[in-house]
């Protein structure tokens, strides 16, 4: 069992994650051959993904519980079956390389570390496009609950999130502020966008 394991009942509560998500995506290219989403969770990325029409989609998370979760809503969601589920590890990606055209990662590059933007250089083709967010140095509060990788600098601009991708070799890398008012809180990353 993962830490994220026992958030999977309640993840989509949060209204924040499907958010972040859309904002990511409409960053993409349409049409990729295949688009990769990276610590999936529940799906939100991957099923917002297939408005561009992809061919595939491989959805790829540690939790069980998330992934299983997805499953269940890609009934409905995904009825042509374009995305494929699978527990596994986010870094390395199980794929070879230049494989992917797409590869987001919604909330969760702060679990991974700059070694997950290697990965992914890696598996995307030459021109294939990335699209991840980033929490903010501002409202970064760690939590003993889940690890976090000390290489990994979180950025306090959007000039520091840029550098996240082109640091890593990505190129024509830029970054904004995605904020989302909830009444009673306000939640806000860099949404980053770069080509490889």
């Amino acid at each position: 069992m993962t830490p994220f394991d026992a958030d999977a009942a309640k993840y989509d509560e949060d209204t924040f994650h499907p958010f972040v998500a859309e904002q990511l995506i409409d960053g993409l290219e349409p049409q990729p051959q295949l688009l990769v989403d990276v610590a999936a969770g529940t799906g939100a990325a991957a099923f917002a993904a297939l408005r561009l029409g992809p061919a595939a989609v491989l959805a790829v998370d540690l939790s069980p519980a998330m992934i299983e979760i997805a499953r269940r809503k890609a009934a409905d969601l995904d009825p042509d079956g374009r995305i494929t589920w699978q527990v596994g590890s986010a870094v390395p990606l199980p794929l070879g390389d230049g494989e992917a055209d797409a590869v987001v990662c919604a909330s969760a590059l702060h679990f991974l570390g700059p070694r997950a933007l290697t990965d992914w250089r890696r598996v995307l083709r030459p021109g294939g496009r990335l699209a991840f967010s980033m929490v903010t140095a501002q409202r970064f509060k760690p939590s003993g609950d889940y690890p976090y990788p000390r290489d990994l600098r979180v950025p306090g601009t959007v000039a520091e999130a840029a550098a996240l991708a082109t640091d890593a070799g990505f190129r024509s890398a830029t970054a904004r502020q995605v904020t989302l008012d909830q009444g009673d809180r306000v939640r806000q990353v860099f949404a980053v966008f770069a080509e490889a």
